[in-house]
């Protein structure tokens, strides 16, 4: 039997529904949390096979988008971390009429480096997929360390995400290799082109995961979106940085 985690929290009249990134669960928006929700109510959830969301196996992407939506509530903006942008994207794509607004974090609409297009080389998230049966700890948090790597909190940081990761149950293997399949082969750019409900995208410019010429590029080809590269941060610019990080979501959304 499959369970989706949702937590409702905050006092504010938008409803806000934030996604997190690949192998950690929504523990990792408590270093926020305080701060949205007299914007916003929040709406926590563990993507289907992580954390306390269990009895799933691996999704498509279109599957996890209907997972997730079918729990949602109308009109709600959508904020998605890493992987999380992707499903939220796919959600604001299927069902806009659902959707107020899109918030990608450290995201993209292709993670994988393509021709031109700047990425994360395919053969390394294959070879991330290989390790995970070999020493799934160490794997975990190998991908932990590089979403930190170059910031100056950079240790004191990826010790928080490792601390999210093992406060919860940890994601069955086959969800990991599933989550990377869709890092790997997902790629959004085209459906996204004639996108026309307020898009705010925010980059770390030390991000090793999602480099800041994709944001340059998107700038030029969704002009009608806005494209933040956040100086000092990386892939995990809510952590490093949540006074500025949460200014950009109120500011863009909180009404």
């Amino acid at each position: 039997m499959t369970s989706l985690y949702w937590h409702t929290l905050g006092s504010g009249s938008v409803d806000l529904v934030l996604l997190h990134g690949w192998g950690l669960n929504a523990g990792v928006w408590s270093c926020i949390e305080a701060r949205l929700s007299p914007h916003f109510r929040l709406h926590l959830v563990d993507l289907p096979g992580y954390g306390r969301s269990q009895g799933y196996g691996p999704l498509s992407l279109g599957e996890m988008a209907r997972e997730v939506a079918a729990r949602a509530p109308e009109r709600a903006w959508w904020l998605g971390w890493s992987l999380g942008g992707l499903v939220a994207a796919e959600v604001a794509l299927a069902q806009p009429e659902r959707v107020a607004g899109l918030i990608t974090v450290a995201s993209s609409p292709r993670f994988s480096a393509d021709g031109d297009w700047p990425g994360i080389k395919p053969e390394v998230l294959t070879g991330f997929g290989l390790q995970l049966g070999q020493d799934f700890h160490r794997t975990v948090e190998r991908f932990l360390a590089l979403q930190t790597l170059g910031t100056d909190s950079a240790r004191q940081d990826a010790r928080r995400l490792k601390q999210v990761v093992l406060a919860h149950p940890l994601p069955p293997v086959s969800v990991l290799t599933g989550g990377l399949d869709i890092l790997r082969t997902a790629d959004l750019r085209a459906s996204l082109d004639a996108f026309d409900l307020p898009l705010l995208r925010l980059y770390g410019y030390l991000d090793g995961l999602v480099p800041r010429r994709a944001a340059a590029l998107l700038d030029q080809r969704w002009p009608r979106s806005r494209g933040v590269v956040m100086p000092k941060a990386a892939h995990a610019p809510f952590i490093s940085h949540p006074d500025l990080f949460c200014q950009y979501i109120i500011d863009f959304a909180g009404g």
